[in-house]
């Protein structure tokens, strides 16, 4: 059987080689974008927003009091404290959907419940103060309202759903996983908030971005400091680390630390040059003319509000980076309501996302979880185009 499937798999190999169309300019372009997307990535978000998510996840794995987190985020925590506290969670980490990835990964790994946990992974990219405030400023207030009203309430639903659709098996880990806490070790718990305080800290304000409307005037100010800020914060980690942990408990962290950045950055890459060579970057085609995409979120028929669900579900979308897709789109004839449906999905989920995703909470949870998100927007987006239409 086995010996089959390697056949297979190489006749399946010599094919896709044989009739690779490389005379195509599409797809010669279609290549480019997908090298030039993950070469973006890599200058833009690796080394500032990743890799300081990937510290702040290994530190939560090594540090973090256990119980806090079964308290709060676990199966038999309080319902509307673990949902409230996931579901506003985005209003202080300006990160994209990967971003979020390893902070989720280690919180659930750590005992949170799938519910908050998901709560926790949608809301996180959805939801950040400078996205929402651009939202509004650039396309309209309405839409800036909608997209926090939709993000909260997003978290909540989808997340509450997830934990329903899955209760039997949330019961049978419960039971079945290690998540006995009387004999955790941990540090001091103000040790541990002020820790990972800075270190998100620095996670903020190095990704802080230039607003577009120069009128955001306290966002203006704190970007021209953004680095100043950021500097104190990594110092401040630095200092702390260096006095409250021994050899031990730091080699602990870069051990867990290491391991979410195997786990997950291999098929982060796959994901974004996949999304790219399909898509394109910000202003770029990719194998899919825009045309086609104009051509399909037109109007607020179930048609354009479930294709601007698809689309925002399968890109990938920097921090802030939707804004001017979506005013560009808007101009070219999208209706309101698939804009909202695409800013409801499109943050919160991108393809890289989907298969890291996929690892931690796996495929049946994963799909799920996506096709729940693409309902919602598509809902959302028909709802409220119907309204401001």
């Amino acid at each position: 059987m086995r010996d089959s499937l390697k056949l297979l798999l190489i006749v399946i190999v010599f094919l896709i080689f044989y009739f690779l169309p490389i005379e195509s300019q599409r797809f010669n372009r279609a290549l480019f974008e997908a090298l030039a997307l993950a070469h973006e990535y890599a200058r833009d978000h690796v080394i500032f927003s990743i890799i300081p998510a990937f510290f702040i996840a290994g530190a939560i794995a090594v540090f973090v009091n256990k119980a806090a987190v079964i308290k709060y985020f676990g199966a038999k925590a309080n319902k509307f404290l673990s949902y409230s506290v996931a579901s506003i969670s985005g209003a202080i980490l300006t990160v994209c959907s990967c971003t979020i990835l390893p902070l989720f990964m280690s919180i659930y790994q750590r005992g949170a419940g799938l519910g908050p946990a998901i709560a926790f992974l949608y809301s996180g990219p959805a939801i950040n103060v400078l996205a929402i405030i651009l939202t509004a400023r650039i396309l309209g207030v309405e839409i800036g309202v909608a997209r926090v009203l939709g993000a909260v309430l997003f978290s909540i639903v989808i997340g509450l759903l997830m934990h329903l659709i899955f209760l039997k098996e949330e019961r049978k880990r419960e039971s079945s996983e290690d998540f006995d806490i009387t004999s955790v070790k941990t540090k001091p718990l103000y040790q541990t908030i002020l820790h990972v305080f800075f270190m998100i800290g620095f996670l903020i304000f190095a990704n802080w971005v230039k607003p577009a409307d120069e009128a955001v005037k306290f966002w203006t100010i704190v970007y021209n400091a953004k680095w100043i800020i950021a500097i104190i914060f990594l110092s401040l980690v630095v200092i702390l680390s260096i006095r409250w942990f021994n050899r031990d408990e730091l080699n602990q962290w870069f051990n867990q630390t290491w391991f979410h950045s195997y786990s997950i950055l291999p098929l982060l890459l796959i994901g974004i040059l996949v999304s790219g060579f399909f898509f394109g970057r910000v202003g770029h085609e990719g194998l899919i003319p825009s045309e086609w995409v104009k051509s399909l979120v037109g109007g607020n028929t179930l048609q354009a509000n479930l294709t601007a669900s698809v689309i925002g579900a399968l890109m990938y979308f920097a921090t802030c980076t939707e804004i001017p897709i979506i005013q560009g789109l808007l101009g070219a004839g999208m209706g309101k309501g698939p804009a909202l449906a695409l800013l409801l999905a499109g943050p919160a989920l991108s393809l890289p996302s989907m298969l890291v995703i996929m690892r931690t909470i796996g495929v049946k949870k994963t799909a799920v979880y996506v096709c729940l998100v693409i309902i919602m927007a598509t809902i959302s987006g028909m709802i409220f185009g119907s309204i401001v239409d």
